[in-house]
């Protein structure tokens, strides 16, 4: 059983994951373009606690949704399982897992008569979500676990579920920046860890993003109760209680992030990690800045803000491209 501070952060993506744009932003942003393309996000429906029963005997954190797929002239609807793995070391048994949730899955559409035997079972993409520090090492197909290889005589009677994993850690900050969705701020925040100058920037970062959403009072609201999770998780001795709107409140954490880096400074806690770091800070947001001239077309002030860099510095670095 995971503990309450593992609970408290599940939590938190799990709510994110109840709303169908947040979906729409993982696939679209992180999954293969070729499956998101084929989605018609405008269908998503949401099956939460409808049909995954009790699977094991941990506390588990999942979202399923459906959503129509048009191939080959044909529209079905595909089910999205996806699992969110916050343990902080990587499960090797998740092949196993996965395929055993998969088959719960179908016997609870069966059970519940959503389909039959005759009609054929329809398509599941499970995705898999991991945050942990440690790289993913886990196979993606249990086919992988069967050792050694077996002859080809028997290789058509293993077993075969592929999983696609997105692993937040593996994105750097040049890669998240060319995401321009709250999902991709979400990650940015995560992995600042608890380097509160970091954390800061991602903030700044994710506050832009907000602020460029034409439904951003929405979006503040879910993104700063998200926040305030995370905060929490971190152990952070902030008051977030007046913390409502991560945009009209944004001085005011600024101010108690601020306030943070002073303290861990007093504590000598970012000995010999500040060497370097303001240059690395630099490079990052001008290449971050790079890749948003090179591949979109927002203004100067937009980038700037996203990037965490004067415009003066964004206009430089757009007249260097044209040379």
């Amino acid at each position: 059983m995971a503990d309450a501070t593992h609970n408290y952060h599940d939590t938190g993506y799990k709510e994110l994951f109840s709303y169908p744009e947040f979906v729409q932003q993982l696939i679209e942003g992180f999954a293969p373009a070729q499956i998101a393309g084929l989605m018609d996000f405008s269908t998503l429906k949401n099956h939460n606690g409808n049909y995954i029963t009790p699977l094991f005997e941990e506390k588990i954190e999942d979202v399923v949704w459906s959503v129509e797929v048009t191939w080959q002239g044909l529209t079905q609807r595909v089910f999205l399982y996806i699992l969110l793995e916050f343990q902080s070391s990587v499960d090797r048994t998740m092949p196993i897992r996965l395929m055993h949730y998969v088959a719960c899955f179908y016997s609870e559409l069966l059970k519940q008569k959503v389909i039959t035997p005759g009609q054929g079972l329809p398509p599941v993409f499970p995705v898999v979500l991991y945050n942990g520090s440690k790289p993913w090492t886990a196979p993606l197909d249990v086919y992988e676990m069967v050792q050694p290889e077996p002859p080809g005589f028997l290789q058509v009677y293993q077993p075969h579920l592929r999983y696609y994993l997105v692993d937040e850690g593996r994105y750097t900050d040049e890669q998240l920046g060319l995401v321009l969705s709250p999902l991709s701020g979400v990650f940015s925040v995560e992995n600042a860890g608890e380097s509160w100058e970091a954390l800061q920037q991602a903030v700044d970062r994710i506050v832009a993003i907000i602020k460029a959403d034409p439904d951003k009072e929405r979006i503040d609201r879910i993104i700063t109760r998200w926040l305030k999770r995370h905060l929490h998780r971190l152990g952070t001795k902030l008051n977030l209680d007046q913390l409502e709107s991560l945009v009209e409140d944004k001085d005011m954490l600024a101010e108690n992030l601020e306030n943070l880096v002073k303290k861990e400074r007093l504590e000598g806690r970012l000995e010999g990690r500040q060497e370097g770091r303001q240059e690395g800070e630099q490079l990052r947001a001008e290449q971050a800045a790079r890749n948003l001239i090179t591949h979109t077309e927002m203004e100067d002030a937009m980038i700037a803000e996203i990037a965490g860099l004067p415009v003066a510095d964004v206009i430089r670095l757009r007249e260097e491209g044209k040379h």
